[in-house]
């Protein structure tokens, strides 16, 4: 009996031995995924390869995560773009645990971050809080870009799509990158977009978002970002030429906001039940394909509601100079001269012969009113003395 016993519990180890091998050889499979042929031509044509190193873009309000990878001369270049299928929580940075809210700022994600034995498929950490969450009091931990449509703070990316980004990541860090960057913002950031939410409350830490985003645009190079005093900060860039197009490109973007405030843009509020979800998802989930668990559903019908805080206004646009010169020509039925017939400047008009009478006239007529009613009305001397002659009567 005790052989059988013996034997018996071999056997089991030996099958949890079994299955253990086996679930680490499927973990390890979904972690060593290739990159699909598709997107490695889309780096080639964009003269970059999965070992360049890589840059991700995150947008909230219009759920994606944009590819960025180093190309020729430096220049990191856009790939291609991936829906989010969840984000939570509100446009705005995250302050702390529980908030449900997805990050904004600048995040550095080394290797050590990737994690391929993710309950969420496979996920990596963005890095949240960084010195500017920390600086700002900003608590929580494991926010993560991560399988799975569900989301408590993170960007939930479907596992076949997390698979991907992983890959993508995985091959940069084997290319010889120490850690990628991760650029999260609340929208685009544009400067049509920065009109529209200036009365919102984070409209300032956004301008400084903004700052960045610039700078990479102008540059095509990964960020190199500070904090000081609260406030992200960004190194110059050494080349020269390329720290001209960020002044030029920062002074022109700040003209176009002013110029759409001075037009009267609306501002807006943008609103959320709990986050949103890309279209693309969307229209999926609608037709009854199957993404997996999705978060809250029911919040996604509430999601991108925009409060007008300030009404558009549109000014009347210019009259082109062709209306206008024709409005002013001579012998046209639109010319002023026909409208005012008989008008003569008075730098051209001959001198009035009356004229000196009329000012003579104007100046003396209030001394002769004044006279008039100094005789009617007795001074406050003369006044006095009849009072008091009045009294001497009594």
């Amino acid at each position: 009996m005790h052989l059988r016993f013996s034997a018996m519990r071999s056997w089991l180890a030996g099958l949890a031995l079994v299955l253990a091998a086996g679930a680490a050889q499927a973990q390890n499979a979904k972690a060593e995924a290739p990159i699909p042929p598709a997107t490695l031509a889309l780096m080639a044509a964009k003269g970059t390869s999965a070992a360049a190193p890589v840059l991700f873009r995150a947008y909230k309000k219009e759920s994606e995560i944009e590819v960025w990878k180093k190309g020729p001369a430096g220049r990191f270049v856009l790939v291609k773009s991936f829906p989010i299928c969840r984000w939570s929580g509100q446009l705005g940075p995250k302050r702390k645990t529980g908030d449900r809210q997805t990050p904004e700022g600048f995040y550095t994600v080394p290797k050590s971050q990737m994690n391929p034995n993710s309950r969420y498929y496979l996920s990596f950490d963005v890095g949240y809080p960084n010195a500017y969450d920390r600086a700002h009091g900003g608590t929580g931990s494991a926010v993560m870009v991560h399988g799975v449509c569900s989301s408590m703070g993170c960007f939930a990316m479907t596992d076949q799509t997390v698979a991907e980004i992983y890959a993508i990541a995985r091959e940069a860090f084997r290319g010889g990158q120490a850690a990628f960057q991760f650029q999260s913002y609340p929208f685009r950031m544009s400067a049509a977009n920065m009109a529209r939410h200036r009365t919102d409350p984070n409209i300032a830490f956004w301008r400084e978002l903004k700052e960045g985003s610039d700078r990479f645009e102008a540059t095509g190079e990964e960020l190199q970002v500070g904090v000081t005093a609260g406030r992200y900060v960004f190194a110059p860039s050494k080349d020269p030429a390329r720290e001209t197009a960020v002044a030029t490109r920062r002074a022109a973007e700040e003209a176009r906001i002013a110029a759409l405030v001075e037009d009267g843009a609306a501002a807006v509020r943008t609103t959320y039940s709990d986050g949103g979800q890309n279209a693309f998802w969307a229209a999926l989930i609608t037709k009854g394909v199957p993404v997996g668990e999705v978060s809250r559903p029911e919040a996604l019908a509430y999601a991108g509601q925009e409060i007008i805080v300030i009404p558009a206004r549109r000014r009347a646009p210019p009259v082109p100079e062709a209306v206008w010169a024709a409005w002013i020509a001579p012998d046209t039925a639109l010319s002023f001269d026909r409208r005012a017939r008989g008008f003569v400047p008075a730098y051209a008009r001959a001198p009035d012969p009356f004229e000196p009478l009329v000012v003579s006239y104007a100046q003396t007529l209030p001394t002769l009113v004044g006279v008039e009613l100094a005789s009617l009305v007795p001074s406050p001397e003369a006044g006095a003395a009849s009072a008091r002659d009045h009294l001497a009567a009594r």
